[in-house]
């Protein structure tokens, strides 16, 4: 545990952007060797989903403020759905003669490292057994067929099983792509906990499943499938289907009940220019060793503050964007703002934060430029109240922390400093100037030191609760008829420089900003899956 722990606190300090200098990556983008975005398994027997019609999950974006009453039935359909609503495309974009694939799960660089498995035991009209997703085409390769005495599940659930390539990020990013990764693995995650809500269903985390388990399940450890292609990385286990889940579930019988495999990967790039060693290090320091579940209680708070739109939640899903660019003068009304900020705090049975077992280690700093009704200036909000004395000690004394008036209560919101943060924040993100021109942008500090002492692989869901952080601002700005962007690049210790933060008790992981999107013109928007034809999924 020391060995693996010191390699991720150098891979951390090693992989931070400086005002001098930035992490190492490959100096340049070779487009030659830009990794195909899907992967396929050659010779597997495939399955084609049908495809989701909005009349067929008409559930507001409201409702999943309450928990569900009527779960759907595990049909085909609803897998189909499922997996749509949570990985599946969006929508095309073009440019001249180039165009790419918009998804659902949103991606650092439109790169998409994560891959989706589904491990269903009893579904009509799809046979039981694992499958990859392939998103491009939405349908569904038989990895192996499920055999013995069953039910090994419970009732009416299935297994989504995700897993990383790094070589999809490392191309563009170099050695700071294991974070972008895992970033990408807690967007994802989320992903399946909203789209599973439109049916009525949770999804759970099986937080105590060994990362060679989990590599065993999916099939990713078979190195005579993978003969030249690049590898995948386990991350991640999801219960999902009706509720109540349990917090446990053995793989054992799933794995052996796994026969006849079947499908050779896809190499995604004719060579690599770059490898970059240290991100497989701090994989293997990060791996997981099948620690007991995190069972915290969330803490009694009010029902969700009042959400601004009565449209679909699948509406709002599909539409879900990253912004290239926000306005300069778009504001979030006081409502929208507290509706933000309110929808990150945990509550029992509601998405996304019920899918994982542990308390809050993310809490927010939030660059305010255009909030009505609200000051700009530097604020933080501590996602868990006891934090807030960690928060006040860690960071400088010179913050005011001052209360807010007219904040709902159950928010431990402050402000720390009043004035105009928008140079310093676009100056802290890289830069880029939609850390300045939205309404307000976060960054967000994790509880860093004392959640890894002794558990290197928290380095890993540290990163997946600020995705998943992320995905909530993406689909709450959507609702307040804003747009958000993911921004993985920032200054690290010069943010903990402004923030007054010394040492590793809290450190940056991930910013964000929310604001008024400007369109780029020149781009044409074409439907997901035109080039389909199937009967529509009524789920």
């Amino acid at each position: 545990m020391a060995t693996g722990l010191s390699t991720v606190l150098a891979y951390h300090a090693r992989s931070k952007h400086h005002f001098g200098r930035y992490a190492a990556g490959p100096g340049g983008l070779d487009w030659a060797t830009q990794p195909d975005p899907f992967r396929r398994f050659a010779g597997c027997p495939t399955v084609a989903l049908p495809l989701l019609e909005e009349a067929a999950l008409p559930l507001p974006f409201a409702e999943l403020d309450r928990a569900p009453s009527r779960p759907r039935p595990l049909t085909l359909d609803a897998v189909a759905a499922l997996l749509e609503l949570a990985f599946g495309l969006s929508a095309w974009k073009a440019y001249g003669n180039t165009r790419w694939a918009l998804r659902c799960n949103p991606s650092s660089g439109n790169l998409h490292p994560t891959e989706a498995y589904l491990l269903v035991e009893a579904c009509p009209d799809l046979a039981g057994g694992l499958y990859h997703y392939v998103a491009s085409d939405h349908l569904l390769e038989r990895r192996a067929r499920l055999a013995g005495t069953w039910p090994l599940l419970p009732a009416g659930c299935v297994l989504i099983g995700l897993t990383s390539i790094f070589w999809r990020e490392a191309w563009k990013y170099g050695e700071r792509a294991f974070r972008y990764c895992q970033h990408d693995a807690g967007h994802a995650l989320a992903a399946v906990r909203y789209a599973a809500a439109t049916l009525g269903w949770q999804a759970r985390l099986v937080e105590s499943v060994a990362d060679a388990e989990l590599a065993a399940l999916l099939g990713i450890d078979r190195a005579g499938d993978f003969p030249q292609a690049e590898g995948e990385h386990p991350e991640l286990l999801l219960l999902v289907g009706p509720g109540p889940l349990p917090d446990d579930l053995p793989l054992a019988p799933l794995i052996a009940a796994l026969k006849a495999w079947a499908g050779q990967a896809n190499r995604l790039s004719p060579s690599h220019k770059h490898d970059w060693p240290v991100i497989g290090e701090v994989a293997e320091a990060t791996r997981n060793p099948a620690p007991l579940p995190s069972l915290s209680t969330p803490p009694a708070l009010p029902p969700p503050l009042s959400c601004p739109t009565h449209a679909p939640a699948m509406r709002l899903i599909r539409q879900r964007r990253s912004a290239q660019a926000f306005d300069g003068h778009t504001a979030l009304s006081h409502e929208g703002f507290y509706r933000l900020l309110d929808k990150t705090l945990p509550r029992p049975a509601l998405p996304p934060w019920d899918a994982i077992g542990w308390a809050p280690r993310i809490h927010l700093v939030l660059f305010v430029h255009r909030v009505e009704g609200l000051s700009p200036g530097l604020y933080c909000l501590a996602r868990r109240e006891e934090a807030v004395t960690l928060l006040r000690k860690t960071l400088s004394r010179e913050f005011e922390w001052q209360g807010i008036a007219g904040c709902p209560a159950h928010l431990a919101l402050f402000r720390l400093l009043s004035g105009d943060t928008r140079a310093v924040a676009q100056a802290l993100a890289c830069h880029q100037h939609i850390a300045a021109d939205g309404a307000l942008s976060f960054a967000m500090l994790a509880e860093f030191a004392d959640p890894l002492r002794d558990r290197p692989w928290v380095y890993r869901q540290l990163h997946w609760e600020a995705g998943m952080v992320g995905q909530v601002l993406y689909l709450e700005a959507e609702a307040a008829g804003l747009r958000g962007t993911g921004i993985g690049c920032f200054f690290d210790d010069p943010t903990h420089e402004l923030l007054g933060i010394g040492d590793a008790t809290l450190q940056d992981l991930y910013h964000f900003t929310v604001g008024g999107a400007l369109p780029d013109a020149r781009l044409k928007t074409l439907p997901p899956y035109a080039h389909l034809q199937r009967p529509p999924a009524r789920p």
